[in-house]
């Protein structure tokens, strides 16, 4: 309606209430649509969390696109309501493409790292209380956020490490596993008594309960090199006694070595110095 039509409505009261009619029912369709869209959006959300629960997704997960989904659900109703009262939805639609574009282009690396979030927290290559090696960096699993991994290393530090940096590099996840076998290469000199080396070594792993009997532990000989005969040494053990139970048996096998006259080579070098007359 243009200008002059309103104006002569206006000096008019039958033409006035003919306008306002339509104007009242744009109105009220636009309520309804934003009221009733709304609840079936709530309902969708529902729904879809209910489904992703039952997908054993995530709380994160769930949490988050849920929310996408309802900013998304609600959006699309009000572009619908405001179309009702003759707004240009085609330049709204527009607008709001042009708005994500522009926050996803200044939001990328913080994109990339939720991207890979999900990732981590769809297929779960690690859990909270997990011992990892990203990238080099050893910690224990401390939180798994969307955008970021939280570790605790070895010496009590804190380190955030982004998703999209966890996601791109060689993750080793050493408590994924029940059992872990130690592989020890120990050499004795060539000079020293092989099958009681082995016997040694044997009776030392049997003697440790924490290892296991079933795999059961393996002294071989794996080479004979140039200055020793090494042993390839390997017992089993549950995860989380592995690192103590190696380190102990490493000293163990010293000692008893020691006591036993065995000898364990070590590099030397022998200088000898000619002396000539003048």
């Amino acid at each position: 309606m243009d200008f002059e039509s309103m104006k002569a409505a206006a000096t008019n009261p039958e033409a006035l209430m003919a306008l306002g009619l339509p104007i009242a029912k744009s109105l009220l369709a636009a309520l309804a649509i934003f009221i009733i869209g709304r609840w079936v959006a709530k309902i969708a959300v529902k729904v879809a969390r209910a489904a992703m629960s039952k997908a054993r997704f995530d709380d994160t997960l769930i949490s988050f696109l849920g929310n996408v989904l309802y900013g998304l659900l609600l959006a699309i109703i009000i572009i619908s309501a405001l179309g009702k009262l003759g707004v240009d939805t085609t330049s709204a639609a527009a607008l709001l493409g042009g708005a994500a574009l522009a926050i996803g282009l200044a939001l990328q690396d913080q994109l990339s790292s939720f991207a890979a979030g999900v990732m981590l927290i769809m297929f779960r290559p690690f859990g909270k209380g997990n011992f990892v090696d990203i990238g080099g960096t050893l910690g224990v699993v401390e939180e798994i956020k969307i955008t970021n991994t939280l570790l605790k290393t070895l010496d009590n530090q804190l380190v955030w490490v982004p998703n999209s940096d966890v996601w791109g590099n060689t993750i080793t996840n050493f408590s994924a596993m029940p059992t872990r076998r130690a592989d020890l290469t120990i050499g004795i000199g060539y000079g020293s008594d092989l099958k009681k080396a082995k016997e040694i070594l044997l009776r030392l792993m049997e003697e440790d309960e924490r290892i296991l009997k079933d795999p059961a532990p393996s002294v071989l000989v794996k080479e004979l090199a140039d200055n020793s005969v090494n042993f390839a040494v390997r017992p089993w053990m549950n995860s989380p006694d592995w690192w103590v139970t190696r380190c102990e048996l490493i000293e163990k096998i010293k000692l008893e070595f020691d006591a036993n006259d065995i000898e364990i080579p070590f590099p030397q070098r022998s200088v000898h110095i000619v002396k000539q007359d003048d």
